[in-house]
This record gives C-alpha cells, structure tokens and sequence, in this order.
C-alpha cells in the first residue's frame, strides 16, 4: 500500500487548481500577474518534492523553506487578484485557505525539523 504524503498530495494537487485558475485569467486576457501565480503556485509542490530527496537535515530544511517563501508569494498573488477585483467572476477565496493551510503546515515541518537537529 502506497504510504501517502500529506504536505505532497496537498501542494499537488493546489498546484493543479493554480493552473486552471491561470487559465481562466488568461481567458479574461490577464497575463502579466496570473504568470507570477503560476510561477509561485506551482514551484512550492516543486520544491516539497524536492525537499523529500534531499541530501541532509541542512538541505531538507532549506528546499522547504523555500516552498514556503513560495506558498507566502502566492498568497500574496491570490489576494491582491481578490482585493484588486481584477477578473471578473473568479472567486480565489478557497485558493486562498488552501494557502494559508499549506503555509501552517510548511511551517510546522520547518519548526520540527529544527527543533530535532
């Protein structure tokens, strides 16, 4: 039985939900800020799955570390497009949450990892 991920499968699977929201911006002819979503929403799982090869304690701690500098940077995207009211019709709202959730648990397993060197 595959032993499942829990940060993995979530990063993963908002990584999936950042692309069809990029394109749904792109519908309504938004380029500029749903490229930079694009770039940070997907990097963070990018980064995750990364951190899961790493070398050492050292390297683990520093590829999510950057998965989290990427989560605060969609974040960041995701609620200047809702406070902006750039695109019409597109709610970003549960993106937002999945965020914010991916962020505390980031968090946690940077603070446990420290804590256990």
């Amino acid at each position: 039985m595959k032993k499942t991920n829990l940060i993995k499968d979530k990063t993963y699977q908002f990584a999936l939900d950042v692309i069809k929201l990029y394109l749904k911006l792109c519908e309504q002819k938004e380029f500029v800020l749903s490229k930079q979503l694009l770039r940070s929403g997907t990097s963070i799982g990018a980064n995750v799955e990364e951190a899961t090869a790493a070398q050492s304690r050292k390297d683990f701690i520093s590829k999510i570390a950057i998965a989290s500098k990427e989560a605060r940077e969609t974040h960041y995207w995701l609620r200047l497009f809702r406070d902006s009211e750039i695109c019409v019709g597109i709610d970003v709202s549960d993106m937002i949450n999945n965020v914010e959730e991916i962020v505390k648990i980031i968090t946690a397993i940077v603070k446990t990892t420290q804590k256990d060197s």
